[in-house]
């Protein structure tokens, strides 16, 4: 199986359609308000309606109780799916109905494959772990248990700390369905470096035989 890529963090059309040229699969749009790389759903959008109909707007939110709140950011940004980062949930009924949904879980001490059970998403996205801010920290996940949990079966999406240098061996270790980036990347929060996305596609297709 080819591991895809994902570009979070998403705030400039340019930087969109550079990643949709060097083959991403889903393009990141951040909705947690005290995020460095967040956008309005206006900005969103405009980005969004440039998509082609095989790349998956994703609409990234954090710390949510209100389902139908989500779901109204979501659909007026144009997103075709939604990416939900704790520490709180919404509870998931019939107000998140119509998006696939990725659950966001932190691989911290005590995590275990099993967790992952009774997590009810279509794809798990595996962050590491950080006391300060969610998502985006650069911290490296523990790719062993990352590699756990992949075999385990549900979809797993691989993020925290990958970077053009590193990312070919998390493939090669995780073989994740994909990885997602944001800061490694960048030249600043949101700002997304060309070089650093060439050289980054350019080593997970290395890593998917390509």
């Amino acid at each position: 199986m080819m591991t895809r890529v994902k570009i979070c963090g998403i705030t400039r059309d340019k930087d969109a359609c550079l990643a949709i040229e060097l083959g991403a699969s889903a393009l990141g749009f951040n909705f947690y308000s005290r995020s460095p790389r967040y956008l309005s759903p206006e900005t969103a959008s405009a980005i969004a309606s440039h998509l082609p109909p095989f790349v998956s707007a994703v609409g990234v939110f954090a710390d949510e109780v209100d389902g139908e709140r989500v779901a109204a950011i979501a659909r007026r940004a144009r997103m075709t799916a939604i990416q939900l980062h704790g520490p709180r949930f919404p509870k998931q009924g019939r107000s998140l109905d119509g998006f696939p949904l990725i659950r966001a879980v932190s691989v911290m001490p005590g995590f275990t494959p099993n967790t992952l059970k009774t997590v009810d998403a279509a794809a798990i996205l595996l962050d590491a772990f950080d006391a300060e801010r969610i998502g985006g920290s650069g911290k490296v996940t523990d790719w062993q248990l990352a590699r756990q949990a992949a075999l385990a079966g549900k979809p797993i999406i691989l993020a925290g700390g990958l970077t053009p240098e590193n990312v070919a061996e998390a493939v090669e270790i995780v073989k994740p369905y994909a990885v997602d980036v944001a800061t490694g990347v960048e030249s600043s929060p949101g700002i997304k470096d060309a070089a650093k996305l060439q050289a980054f596609f350019a080593a997970v297709n290395h890593a998917n035989g390509q």
